[in-house]
């Protein structure tokens, strides 16, 4: 853990910004994970990979990343359990932004990135005060649905060829949400700061 300045906190994850000296945990991870990320998501696996990957979520305006950390019993982040981004942010009578994120192996299936998903949309809908976050995912991607749709995400389409991924292009359903629809929820949140 190279940085532990958190947006916010919740009963068992934290978010926190991207660092450079995330480079080694996130590789790892990476590399960890490539059978359960296949064919759906290739984050970067070297360390040169992750400079260039970090440095436009740290740099880029129209970009925020996210990286969903492990709470230990003590209340500390541990080990960097995903990560989630907004891309291709725009502000102005717009104020939307275009989701993107993958769980580590060691974390899927326990319902980690759902809990540091709530936190990224309370950021998302609170201080960067963006009205809608959409995610395109690939259909057989059952996982990926179900993130959005326990978070209140809505389906508003199909788009054939949507995104070149390996080599292809796939095509994609539009999930929704905007911050009008987001349900009330009892959020076990520790903190919360900007």
């Amino acid at each position: 853990m190279s940085d532990t300045r958190y947006f916010a906190e919740g009963p068992r994850t934290a978010i926190r910004p991207f660092t450079l000296g995330d480079a080694d945990e996130f590789t790892a991870r990476a590399r960890e994970s490539t059978a359960l990320h296949r064919p759906w998501l290739f984050p970067p696996a070297t360390p040169e990979a992750y400079a260039a990957y970090a440095g436009v979520l740290i740099e880029d305006p129209t970009k925020a990343g996210f990286l969903v950390c492990e709470r230990d019993a003590a209340g500390g982040s541990g080990a960097i359990a995903g990560f989630i981004n907004i891309n291709n942010i725009v502000a102005g009578a717009f104020r939307c932004g275009a989701l993107g994120y993958g769980a580590f192996a060691h974390a899927a299936g326990r319902g980690l990135m759902g809990e540091g998903l709530e936190l990224v949309l309370d950021h998302a809908f609170g201080p960067l005060a963006l009205h809608r976050l959409e995610a395109n995912v690939q259909p057989d991607n059952a996982g990926s649905i179900g993130l959005v749709r326990r978070a209140g995400f809505r389906l508003e389409g199909y788009s054939p060829d949507f995104l070149h991924i390996d080599g292809a292009w796939r095509d994609h359903e539009r999930w929704a949400i905007t911050a009008e629809m987001r349900r009330p929820r009892a959020t076990g949140r520790v903190t919360a700061a900007t």
